[in-house]
């Protein structure tokens, strides 16, 4: 009957620390995948916010471009009645 209580009594203790080590390696995998999505996220923010940037400086050249193309044609024109 001792030995079947001390069995027990073992299996009761050893369930019991191998919750709390469970429980405690949960948190830490919890920490580092929080921290991860965290760090993950800044790097999209950047990510998009250099898309952005990009669109822009192209609409830009559009425009610029556009403008080079009329004062050329401007400049072709005056040539011609000065010529």
């Amino acid at each position: 009957m001792e030995t079947i209580i001390s069995a027990c009594i073992s299996a009761c203790v050893t369930l019991l620390v191998c919750l709390i080590s469970n429980r405690g390696q949960q948190e830490k995998t919890r920490a580092l995948l929080e921290y991860k999505l965290e760090e993950l996220t800044k790097r999209v923010d950047k990510h998009n916010n250099v898309i952005e940037r990009t669109y822009e400086l192209e609409q830009k050249l559009c425009v610029q471009e556009e403008q080079m193309k009329i004062a050329n044609h401007r400049i072709e024109d005056l040539e011609k009645k000065g010529g």
